[in-house]
């Protein structure tokens, strides 16, 4: 199946959702047992990928710390004030083997649930962990020069970023896996990409994984870079993404890369091979709530900005509902999702729930349902389906002064979009303030002038009728209340 331009993705937490179908059959559930119906809406919505969260085998060792670390179950305590022992598997980043966790069924269940998700026309992304695996990863044994190792003074120097894994050869100390700026994760241990046996284990370990579904997300890909490896361990390596995704592409060229990535290495890792990396900075942005620095963000090159992840909650970060109050979460939600790139949505967020369900859970809490989010995401995704959205042009707009001495214009970010066939024109609108905000909105069509036109809402009833001489000659003039926001059609 090929992949539009500007698709959409929906992740989902697997134990999770697999949790509420089981409360529902009374009996324990597997991947088999996901109904076809509940895909189909998904394609219905416009989906084109599926991206389940969390179905590799995991330890015993990763979830008997999930259970016993305090921080972590204070955590867990706050989103399930019920918490029990059974609803904290462990990590699903903290990965033993690459092969679908047993109580999900397995490989087998897995292959039967990518051949319906196909039937649906939609594409399956999996979890991938570059930096890191389980304290009880199958490799550690057999091949402990892969991990990085350490030694008595480094644990008692550095509890923190090391630790004794028992293995049946005999006790190692070796390396948490960790960032150069926060300490270890204690349930993982550090892979070595100084060594080229290791890096030539993954690239295998991955031509399998790219077998079993259309693309993968990886998971801080960053951290294995040569230059942030070498500055968190001390150890030079060589460059393991640019020959990892050649390979897997020469065996599957469909197959689709999307890299977790921060510290504005978004280039680098598009250069490396990577067909989308994530946007945490427009993110971080939106949540300040400052229109200046997000439009300044979308001067970026277009082809830079399609390989863009747009989001605005994700499994590690909290719930937009509880981010963002409504008004601000719509606003933000025109901004992400109607700016070209991969339209990223997060399970629980089209119906505005709050509570962020961390991955070593695998309950989530009963949470009502957000009427006012939950009609405009709908809106939201029936535009998304128009192909004008999809393979038409997309350009940021210029806003000047309506008035002298109108320091307010800044507050609006607007967008054109116009269809391949150029016979469809929309203007996205979006006065990012809390403050009543005027602008000239100059518009970006060459055949205005000469004819009337209709502007026309899709998120109300909202209409105006405007002379084409005047918008071409002086553009639209906007005086908005904060926070609103409009998706005007021309015709």
């Amino acid at each position: 199946m090929a992949v539009s331009s500007n698709p959409l993705l929906y992740q989902v937490n697997t134990r999770v959702w697999l949790r509420e179908i089981s409360d529902k059959l009374n009996r324990p559930a597997t991947l088999d047992d996901i109904p076809d119906d509940e895909l189909g809406k998904l394609a219905k919505n416009g989906f084109e990928w599926v991206w389940l969260l969390s179905v590799w085998q995991t330890g015993e060792i990763g979830q008997r710390l999930s259970r016993t670390n305090p921080e972590w179950v204070s955590e867990f305590q706050e989103t399930l004030p019920n918490l029990k022992d059974e609803d904290i598997p462990g990590s699903g980043f903290a990965i033993k083997e690459y092969v679908v966790h047993e109580k999900l069924g397995g490989d087998v269940a897995l292959a039967r649930l990518r051949t319906r998700l196909q039937q649906q026309g939609l594409k399956l992304m999996l979890d991938f962990v570059p930096n890191h695996a389980a304290l009880d990863h199958v490799w550690i044994p057999k091949f402990p020069e892969y991990f990085i190792r350490g030694n008595e003074t480094l644990l008692a120097s550095e509890p923190k970023n090391y630790t004794k894994v028992p293995t049946d050869v005999g006790e190692m100390i070796l390396a948490h896996g960790r960032d150069p700026y926060f300490p270890g994760w204690p349930d993982t241990v550090q892979f070595n990409y100084g060594k080229l046996e290791l890096q030539e284990a993954l690239i295998n370990e991955l031509i399998k994984i790219s077998g079993q579904c259309d693309g993968i997300r990886c998971d801080m890909a960053m951290l294995v870079v040569p230059e942030i490896f070498e500055k968190t361990w001390g150890i030079p390596c060589r460059s393991f993404w640019p020959e990892a995704i050649t390979r897997v592409k020469e065996q599957n060229p469909g197959f689709h890369f999307m890299a977790e990535v921060y510290w504005d290495m978004e280039w680098t890792l598009q250069q490396q091979g990577f067909d989308y990396t994530y946007d945490k900075r427009l993110y971080d942005r939106l949540k300040d709530g400052h229109a200046k620095p997000v439009r300044e963000h979308f001067h970026a090159d277009i082809d830079y900005q399609q390989k863009m992840v747009r989001f605005l909650e994700n499994h590690d970060e909290q719930r937009a509902a509880a981010e963002f109050s409504d008004e601000t979460h719509e606003a933000a939600a025109i901004l992400t999702f109607l700016s070209p790139g991969l339209r990223f949505f997060h399970q629980g967020q089209l119906e505005g729930k709050k509570k962020r369900i961390s991955p070593h859970l695998g309950r989530g809490p009963v949470e009502p349902v957000n009427e006012q989010i939950q009609i405009f995401y709908h809106r939201l995704l029936m535009l998304l389906r128009n192909s004008a959205f999809h393979t038409g042009r997309w350009q940021l707009l210029e806003c000047v002064p309506a008035l002298d001495g109108n320091p307010n214009y800044d507050n609006y970010i607007c967008f054109a979009w116009q269809s391949a066939d150029e016979n469809k024109k929309y203007i996205v609108v979006v006065n990012y303030s809390a403050e009543r905000s005027h602008c000239m909105l100059k518009l970006p069509f060459s055949d205005l002038a000469g004819k009337n036109w209709f502007l026309s809402d899709q998120f109300s009833d909202v209409s105006y009728e405007r002379s084409g001489d005047d918008l071409q000659l002086n553009g639209l003039y906007l005086s908005e209340p904060g926070w609103k926001y409009y998706l005007f059609e021309l015709e």
